[in-house]
């Protein structure tokens, strides 16, 4: 059967592959669900079997964003705990979450991804370590959120281990043993994990914390992924007191905690990496262990400024996350690419620590290679994924920049007119295509409630 292909052209485009090819004016020709072409000017004459051509005039194509951190749980429970640092949070909030079912894993999910989605996100994960017993499908909830949104998605099947009365932050009954724990995680990746070219839903194997898992559950977790062949997550040196902890309970820093541990690698990817020396940076860089920049919720929990300049400089691989949406309540991953930017240059590189394209490439090729996905997704390349974004650039917002990119990462939030996954259109016009947004609100609104009484009634 001969291939549906969809033109854009008349657009300004940045692939940002290898070399941050740029088109002031180009085309992009889709094939089913791969890029067909990319280049200057119109597309070539005489291509069959064209479905749809979109004028692009006034827009710039991007590859799609790609979020390498989150908890979609924590949309429910966003507004809360809005002046504390990382532990007090978490104290203040373990005790609701632990009470979530699988409902509202799966309106949570809903309402994570539809926010992402809707501005540019075209791969999505979730780093879900909260499993209360007799809280149903959880997992199965959030993957089915992700195929009805119809992004690309990586479930990071997390767990904990270490509860209140064994020195850890979260309640007993939130957390798991390591043999359930172990067992539950296997399960996820053999029935759901496709390793496969275009796969739209992947697992990794993600303990949550060094503070809130055992050290042998961090040893045979990243046994078990090594030997299922998938990746592996966990947050790290996210926050000074997460240092001391690790001094104090294992003798030694996070980063010679994870090496011990068989956690550094490049089917590594870790969220934060915040508080990291010039040897930390060293051993990821040497190791090719990855990454997440989650900067605006390293902000909100006043955690400090990671050191991405460095860490590119040392051949780390960095891509940017949303993090959960009760530390990031926009819950937008393009608002990072700007912050990120920022940010850095609070730190001690000042102006020169990123620019826009280097912004750009954190929230897409980075990312894509921060999942291990980028030989697939992350650039605008002939034969990788139609995983793509027209973003509309001449509205009020950003009239007077020329620079389309610029524009992008500096500017107002820019409206999404079309977003491709895997050659099929996600938005439209900067609504969502796949689901009921009006819906999804609603069921996010009824959930939230709902949660906050019963952890009200303890």
């Amino acid at each position: 059967m001969a291939a549906s292909r969809i033109v854009i052209e008349n657009c300004a485009i940045a692939t940002v592959d290898a070399n941050d090819t740029e088109y002031a004016s180009g085309h992009v020709v889709v094939a089913d669900n791969l890029i067909e072409s990319v280049g200057a000017g119109r597309a070539p004459a005489g291509l069959e079997n064209v479905v749809r051509r979109v004028d692009g005039t006034g827009h710039l194509v991007t590859p799609g964003l790609v979020n390498t951190h989150h908890h979609f749980y924590q949309w429910i429970t966003r507004g809360l705990a809005t002046d504390h640092n990382l532990f007090d949070w978490l104290v203040a909030l373990y005790p609701t979450w632990a009470r979530i079912d699988e409902s509202m894993a799966r309106a949570a999910a809903r309402g994570s991804l539809a926010m992402m989605a809707r501005g540019g996100v075209t791969t999505a994960m979730d780093h879900h370590y909260v499993y209360p017993r007799g809280a149903g499908d959880l997992s199965g909830a959030i993957i089915g959120a992700a195929a009805e949104t119809g992004v690309r998605f990586t479930l990071a099947r997390g767990s904990m281990d270490r509860g209140e009365s064994d020195g850890g932050l979260p309640p007993d009954f939130a957390v798991e043993s390591l043999e359930d724990a172990l067992a539950a995680t296997e399960a996820t990746v053999d029935r759901y994990h496709d390793a496969t070219f275009g796969s739209m839903t992947q697992i990794a194997v993600a303990p949550c914390s060094p503070f809130s898992v055992s050290t042998e559950l961090m040893r045979q977790g990243a046994e078990l992924a090594r030997r299922k062949g998938v990746r592996l997550h966990t947050h790290g040196s996210e926050t000074v007191e997460e240092e001391q902890f690790c001094k104090e309970l294992f003798g030694m820093g996070p980063t010679d905690y994870f090496e011990s541990t068989g956690w550094l690698g490049s089917d590594v990817w870790m969220a934060h990496c915040v508080h990291m020396n010039d040897s930390d940076i060293a051993a990821f860089g040497r190791t090719g262990t990855g990454v997440a920049h989650c900067p605006s919720s390293n902000a909100r929990l006043a955690a400090g400024i990671a050191r991405v300049p460095d860490m590119l400089k040392a051949g780390v691989p960095v891509g940017l996350g949303v993090d959960g949406t009760a530390s990031n309540e926009s819950g937008e991953l393009h608002t990072e690419l700007r912050n990120a930017l920022l940010i850095n240059r609070l730190g001690a590189h000042r102006e020169s620590a990123l620019n826009a394209r280097q912004a750009l490439r954190l929230g897409t090729y980075g990312g894509a290679r921060v999942l291990g996905r980028a030989d697939q997704i992350g650039s605008i390349e002939a034969g990788k994924l139609a995983d793509l974004v027209l973003w509309k650039m001449d509205t009020l917002a950003h009239a007077s920049i020329a620079d389309p990119v610029i524009a992008l990462v500096l500017g107002a939030a820019a409206p999404v007119t079309l977003s491709l996954v895997n050659g099929r259109t996600v938005v439209e016009d900067n609504h969502l295509t796949t689901v009921d947004e009006e819906a999804v609100a609603r069921s996010t609104r009824e959930e939230a409630r709902r949660l906050a009484r019963i952890a009200a009634e303890g």
